[in-house]
Parts: structure tokens; sequence; C-alpha cells
């Protein structure tokens, strides 16, 4: 079993900057990749950004030059920098590991609760 625990969600105005934080908790073995998605209302979940167990890092094209994905200083953690926000990335946004427990053999999907990101115009 592994739990996800986000935080740094907020209010802040357009060309603000915020940063989330994800830390993963649990029977770990190994994971894989950590990454954030977001859901907007009415729309479909999508991904932000990930980054693999060898620092190799993908973004969506929206917040290419924009959001920095990086593990943290504490194992199993991950962070998200967002800079220059835009009103079209308000949403909920969700921490998710890849990862492998010490009772099941194959790597499983873990999700995080969820932590609201507003930005106003």
């Amino acid at each position: 079993q592994v739990q996800l625990v986000e935080s740094g969600g907020g209010l802040v105005q357009a060309g603000g900057s915020l940063t989330l934080s994800c830390a993963a908790s649990g029977n770990i073995l190994s994971i894989s990749s950590m990454g954030w998605y977001r859901q907007a209302p009415g729309k479909q979940r999508e991904l932000v950004a990930r980054v693999t167990s060898g620092s190799s890092t993908s973004y969506a094209d929206s917040v290419k030059g924009r959001f920095t994905i990086s593990r943290g200083n504490a194992k199993n953690t991950v962070d998200l920098q967002m800079l220059s926000l835009k009103p079209e990335d308000t949403a909920v946004y969700y921490c998710n590991a890849v990862a492998v427990t010490w009772t099941h053999s194959a790597a499983r999907d873990y999700w995080g609760q969820g932590t609201q990101v507003t930005v106003s115009s």
C-alpha cells in the first residue's frame, strides 16, 4: 500500500508563482516515476509533468517553459514549481506515483487526494 500527500495549492493572480510538493509513503520497494496531473471542471484528467527514477522529465506542451518538476530533497518526494501562472492553469492537481510494493510483484499507479490551484485574471 502506498499513500501520497500533496501540499502547496492555493489562490494566486495571473503571472504569479506557486510550488506544489508530494510525499509518498508506505510499503514501497521502488518507485519508477512520479508526476503531476490536473483536472479542470468538466475536463479530462491530463498529464502536467513527470520525472522518472533516472531523472528524465516530460511536460505537457501547455506548461513547457513555465513549470519545472524535480525530485525533492527527502526520499520519495517530488516538487512542481509553477511560474507565470495563467487562468487556464486553474484545476485540481493530483500527485501520481508508479511503484512496486513488497507485497505485489507488478508496478501499480497510486494517486493523491488532490490540491486546488486557482489563478485569477
